[in-house]
């Protein structure tokens, strides 16, 4: 159905996954158990099409290569191919970008960051030279706040939005903060002009409610714990009566009007 918002949940886990790898709490116990309560859960990543052609990948995570696999329209139609038209970055925590050395095998890519993310990733780390082996095999597209960035073949348009949030812990202290370094994505479908919002490791609930203003559908998660000033029971009480929740573990969100929020956070 042409103009239809479609938005994968391709991963719904903070970093390290659920269950995470030196984690025995509770929930990563019942896991292991393989009690049928909870479910086993990659590190967030969305897709999102207006056409169900073309795709756009929100964060590269370190499971990518299995959330591909797992949802059969990401899957090559021929010998060399990808239905991923774009891949954009809200960060350049490694949770987000270490995808990207999973595809690596001379397929073009687009990444879609904005001029720090792209200059963390590119200038300060040796290993992102892998995606760089031929003139046109990743073109780095800027996301520049408060501009639309047209994605024809996907259908849809991206407007970064500055969030509360911090550098990766691999450049703090070695780059300055910009207010690009951590950034939510307001998508619009160029057809039916529904709009879904992304917003990964929202620092706090500051300013938020002018981040989703409008949207259709949001899908944010949102850093808990003595880092940061927010908390879990300030989340759910500010969320309570402006978004429809799921469940952790949902795959997938049918768009059909009305506005919908995830909360992913850590297990």
């Amino acid at each position: 159905m042409q103009g239809v918002l479609r938005v994968r949940v391709l991963g719904s886990a903070a970093g390290g996954g659920f269950p995470q790898w030196n984690c025995a709490c509770g929930n990563c116990t019942l896991v292991r158990a393989g009690d049928e309560r909870v479910v086993q859960r990659t590190q967030d990543s969305i897709a999102i099409s207006a056409n169900g052609q073309r795709w756009l990948i929100i964060n590269a995570s370190p499971d990518v290569l299995r959330q591909i696999e797992q949802f059969s329209p990401l899957w090559p139609q021929s010998a060399r191919h990808t239905p991923i038209a774009a891949i954009a970055l809200t960060n350049g925590d490694l949770d987000h970008v270490l995808g990207l050395l999973s595809l690596r095998e001379s397929q073009p890519l687009a990444v879609l960051a904005t001029e720090p993310v792209r200059a963390g990733l590119i200038e300060r780390n040796a290993m992102l030279r892998t995606l760089a082996r031929s003139a046109d095999h990743v073109q780095w597209r800027s996301l520049v706040l408060g501009n639309e960035l047209l994605l024809d073949d996907v259908g849809v348009a991206i407007r970064p939005v500055a969030v509360p949030g911090k550098l990766p812990e691999h450049l703090t202290g070695i780059t300055r903060p910009s207010p690009e370094d951590n950034v939510a994505l307001r998508i619009r479908a160029l057809e039916s002009g529904k709009t879904a919002i992304v917003a990964t490791a929202v620092g706090s609930l500051d300013g938020i409610d002018a981040v989703v203003a409008g949207a259709d559908v949001s899908s944010s998660m949102a850093h808990f714990g003595p880092r940061t000033s927010s908390s879990r029971s300030a989340w759910d009480a500010h969320a309570r009566g402006r978004w429809r929740t799921c469940p952790l573990g949902a795959t997938k969100v049918a768009l059909r009007g009305w506005l919908f929020r995830c909360s992913l956070q850590r297990a």
